[in-house]
Order: C-alpha cells, then structure tokens, then sequence
C-alpha cells in the first residue's frame, strides 16, 4: 500500500526550507510510518526478515555499518566496528553559531561546512527517506523537530521514535514547522572524515540542524536531540539539568524527590535504581582497601521508587511556582539505559523482566543476539576476545518502567554526584568525601561550573594513574553536548540556584570513601536516610564545616532505622589510614583544580554575583561566606 505521505505529499505544506523540499521532490521514495511497527520492520528490511546488514557504498565498495537482528523481544543491533559501539567525546562541531566556545567545524577541519551540507542534502536526495517529526523535549512541553534518514536506518529511526515520540500522521498540519531537523548520513563519516563519528551543528536561518555522520544514535538521536534543547532553551533563559529524578515512599508513607546530577557514572542510573543486597540481605556498606575489614547495614525494608526522569530533566519557565523549589520533567519519552552492570542472571530481576517479555520490542544495543530467540541482557558483545563491550544498551520506554512517575515535580534534594577514588596517606587523592555534604547554593553552583568527572569513569578509556585523574565534564555537566557559551549556561544555572533555595543541596560521592570501598552504597543508603527523616532541618544534625570549604558541611553521623553509621564515613580524617595530613594533600589537589576550571567563567558577561562567588573560591573563603553570598535552607 502506498505511503500516505508519499501519496500526498503532505510535506509540501510544511514550513520547510527550499533546499529540503527539492530533497523531499527527488528522492525515490518517502516515508511517514504511521505506527512503530513499520519502522521495527523496516529495521530488518522487512516484515518477514530475521537479519539485515545496514549496508552502504563507500568509493566503490561496501561497508556494513550495523548488523540488525530480530529476537522474539526486539530488534538487536551491533556495530562491525567496536569504536562504533560508544559515543566519541570529541565527535561533536559546531558550525554557524553566533556565540559559541565550542570547537567550530572550519577550525577542526580547515574548510567550510556549506558544500559538505549541500552534498549531504544530494546524497540523501538519491536514498529511500524515513521522516520522524517529534517534539523535542516532549508534546507538552517540546519544540517541533524533525528527522530525516535513509531507509536502511530504519532503526536509527525507530531509536528517535523511541526517545523523543512522534508526531502522529493525522495531528500533522500544515502549519508545521520544525525548528530542528536532523540529517542522518552515516557513509559519511568514511569519506570524509576519516571513519571518525561526527556531529556537525549548524544553525541555518530559524532552524538548528543536526547533521550526524555516524549510526550509534548516543551523539545525535540522544545527545544530539539534548543539545537542540540546551540551544532553544539558551534563547528563552532556562537548562534541561543533566540529571535523574526520583520520587521516594517510605515504608511510613513519607514522600521526598531527589534530583541527581554529575558527570557520566556518577550515580544518575544509580539512584533510580534499588540498593544492591548480600545474600542474607544485609547491605555492604564497604570494604576497607587496607584492611580488607567489612562495615555491614541491616535495613529491613527499603523505600518505594517512583522514577521521573533518567538522564535529561526540564527545567521549564512554565514549571515555576515562585515556592522556592526547584521543578522538574522528563525531556525524554524513552530512556537510553547502559546496563554493562548487569553482568549475570539475578543482577537486577526487575529490569530482566520487563525486557525479556516486553510490551512491545524494545532496541538492543551491543548484546548477542540470534534469530528468533530472547535478547538477553547481561550477555554482552566481545569488543575483541575475552573483552567485554563497556557499552551495552538498550531503549525502554517510559510506559514500561516500573512506577513510572509523570512530572512536573518539585525537588526537594538536589545532589551532585562524584566518582572518587581510594585515598590514603601514602597515596593522597582527592577521595575524601563523607557519605554526605550539605552545600550552601552558591558552593552548589560552584560545583556544577568545574562538574568533575572523577575516578574510573566508565565512558572514558583510562589505567593506572590515569584513572585517578580529575578531568571537568564541563558546565553543568551538560556541556558536551551544548553548543553555547560556557558563561550564558552559568548565568542560567546561577539564576536557577538563587530562586530555588528552599530545595536543599547535597554533594554525595561514590566509589570510595576514603579508604573505604563502597560503589553506590553511599548513594542508596542516603537516599533511605533522607526519605526517612523527610523535611527536617539539617541544623539539628550538629554539622560542622568540613574540613576544606569545598565539602560544605558535614553531620557528625546519622542513624538509619536506628543503626548507627560510624563518623569515620563522614569524616574520612577519622579514618587512621587518612587522618589530616592524608585529607590536606587531597584537599589540595581538588582546590588547585577548582581554581584552575574557573578560571574559564571569569569574563565580562558573568553575572557579578558569580563573579564574586568564583573569587571566594579563589580567595579560600569559608563555608560561612558562601552562605552569606546565597543562604539557603538547610
């Protein structure tokens, strides 16, 4: 049966540029799907395939992209080449911005990017177009967009679908008129541009395009798409907070709802997710890396988790209520989970179950896959033998997660998460962090500009000492994918914390503990203590300043379910493997590297109220004068 756009070609009464109808016009063939379905189909390059190679003509030969396979639970894709398998940091460009710090794409590649662009626009011209209109951050709340990509990627397609929704054939009017498109090329990145992924974002009269040479959807149906909001939202003051959110029930009946922002890997999937029990049900609070000594938590039952968002958290003008709090939704309709933990059977019976029968087939990313059989989670492709693939993935839609929560939400913990690594005396590192720190605002705001990456940072390729470097994710922690000004983000995220002091802020690390190894056991512990003690004032806690002023403040020990936790794991200094001199010579290593990142947002256009903030810094001013520059509640 005919496509119904290619039937009558409802695109001609969209608000599209020239050049993209003249595509649009020669093109072979168009297609709207108008269910889910057909782009799963298409996927496998058919209704009644089990396998099809994604296939491309590069100088002459042919290059397989991707392989698809269709598995009683979903389509499974794997990429041929391993580099392929994971988001390049550096794949990103930026070409016509007016008020950018972004690499542009003439300074990377010495040319200009306008004859690329058109040759991209040919190139496609000659393909079986797949079109995706979606709202970019969701129907309520999101911007018209629209995807353009050859048939053959048709589950890159279905991955947009997935992420963003889409726009229904019959709610199309002619009035629509998107104010992103992207462009998928993937031939591209070898013949130009030497097999690397590229992202190229070119602002193109009222439109901001998204050119994605490259078929692993994380730099552009992901990522890509998230850099479109941080753009449209730049232009009407307001951030989507690189951020999980999650409301919490205790077994009382109490409700908090922790927002958690930080860097790749530190604790955003983690926090929507339940804490990880020993056999007899006990919690491992952490093992000691000197001593092998073990610290245990019995905690009967945990708290109920209602996630709202996963990775990408609105921020929109609409949200404020002018109480103080900060508000939040999903920008997200799916979520894009990493599940390289997930290594045997048992790991996590809840995600296990929803995608080895799923409501609907659901997109697998880098797992082992067979025809016709059940796509398995914690069986992970093989980057070369007897090494695992770091990256596997998969795309559940929101509708199937389990107390699921819709937004907008108020907030009423925002946390920032750090991957620390062990510290020690005679192996000092900036690993000196309790298992939690209250944070004035503008000390919050300060972490949020410098956003560490810390230690063992699962996304990027790191040994030895390397491991333990301190490397800046950037603004926000968001600013990867921005395409802005480092200074524009800050004085929004300032802005952003100066009128939501009534929602208190915290610094939880993961990892380690001094020298205590603990992963994500801080996290999940903290998160059943605050749900716990619900709104009560931190005052009554008896906090002290940390030690160094970065820290904020710290409890002197709390009580879960009237467990005591030993101070040691709030004040690493008690540790006897740490002590002072241990925690000075880390201290100093995370003030010399503060100092140095922000150095970057001392310009002109930086709102002085952050300009007097970064020199309290830079001055080692106290906890107490970060207070004065924004009190909040505590």
């Amino acid at each position: 049966m005919e496509n119904l756009l290619m039937k009558e070609k409802v695109w001609k009464h969209w608000h599209l540029s020239k050049e993209l109808k003249e595509v649009l016009e020669k093109a072979p063939n168009v297609i709207l799907p108008e269910k889910r379905d057909e782009l799963i189909e298409l996927s496998v390059g058919g209704k009644d395939n089990l396998t099809y190679d994604v296939t491309y003509n590069v100088n002459g030969q042919d290059v397989i992209e991707a392989k698809v396979v269709k598995c009683k639970n979903g389509i499974a894709v794997n990429y041929q080449d391993p580099y392929m398998r994971r988001r390049d940091p550096n794949c990103m460009v930026v070409n016509n911005i007016a008020m950018t710090d972004k690499v542009t794409f003439q300074e990377r590649f010495k040319k200009d990017f306008a004859p690329l662009r058109q040759e991209t626009l040919d190139w496609l011209a000659t393909n079986e177009i797949i079109l995706v209109p979606f709202m970019a951050g969701g129907s309520e709340y999101g911007y018209p967009a629209l995807m353009a990509a050859p048939k053959n990627a048709a589950f890159f397609a279905a991955s947009i679908y997935d992420l963003q929704g889409m726009i229904a054939p019959e709610d199309l009017k002619t009035n629509f008129a998107p104010q992103a498109i992207i462009y998928v090329a993937p031939p591209f990145r070898h013949s130009h541009f030497e097999g690397k992924q590229v992202v190229v974002h070119n602002q193109q009269d009222s439109v901001h395009e998204v050119f994605s040479y490259n078929l692993y959807p994380g730099p552009s149906a992901k990522k890509g798409v998230y850099g479109v909001l941080l753009a449209l939202g730049l232009k009407e003051d307001f951030v989507t907070v690189h951020a999980s959110t999650v409301n919490i029930t205790t077994p009382y009946d109490n409700d908090i709802s922790i927002l958690h922002e930080g860097a790749s890997g530190s604790g955003k999937s983690e926090m929507l997710e339940y804490a990880h029990r020993e056999e007899d049900g006990r919690l491992l609070l952490g093992r000691n890396v000197v001593t092998g000594e073990e610290k245990y938590l019995a905690l009967p039952q945990g708290c109920k988790l209602q996630p709202v968002t996963d990775d990408m958290a609105l921020c929109h003008p609409s949200f404020r209520k002018d109480n103080g709090r900060l508000c939040v939704a999903d920008a997200e309709r799916s979520w894009f989970v990493r599940i390289d933990h997930i290594k045997k059977y048992g790991t996590d019976p809840n995600l296990e179950s929803v995608t080895a029968a799923p409501k609907e087939p659901l997109i697998f990313f880098n797992l082992e896959a067979h025809p016709n059989s059940t796509c398995l989670i914690w069986e992970h492709i093989d980057d070369a033998p007897g090494k695992k693939c770091p990256n596997p993935r998969i795309i559940i839609p929101r509708e199937q997660i389990k107390n699921i929560q819709n937004g907008p939400i108020e907030i009423d913990y925002r946390s920032f998460g750090l991957r620390t690594p062990p510290c020690t005396k005679e192996h000092p590192s900036y690993g000196i962090f309790g298992m939690l720190h209250i944070l004035p605002p503008a000390l919050a705001w300060l972490w949020r500009l410098v956003a560490p990456r810390g230690f063992g940072n699962p996304s990027i390729t790191s040994t030895g000492q390397d491991a333990f470097k301190l490397e800046s994710e950037g603004v926000g922690s968001f600013w990867p994918f921005a395409t802005g000004k480092r200074v524009d983000f800050a004085n929004i995220l300032l802005d952003q914390f100066m009128n939501t002091t009534k929602t208190r802020n915290i610094l939880i690390p993961n990892q380690h503990i001094g020298a205590w190894e603990v992963g994500f056991m801080a996290e999940w512990v903290i998160r059943e203590y605050l749900a716990r003690r619900g709104q009560a004032s931190f005052r009554k806690l008896n906090l002290k300043p940390a030690r160094h002023p970065l820290g904020g403040y710290i409890p002197e020990s709390i009580h879960v379910e009237g467990t005591p936790i030993s101070k040691k794991f709030f004040d690493v200094t008690k540790q006897p493997q740490i002590e002072d001199e241990g925690y000075d010579k880390g201290a100093k290593m995370l003030e010399d590297f503060f100092k140095e990142e922000l150095k970057l947002y001392l310009k002109s256009d930086l709102h002085p109220l952050g300009k007097a903030i970064i020199l309290c810094c830079m001055d080692n001013g106290t906890v107490d004068d970060y207070e004065k520059l924004i009190p909040g509640t505590y």
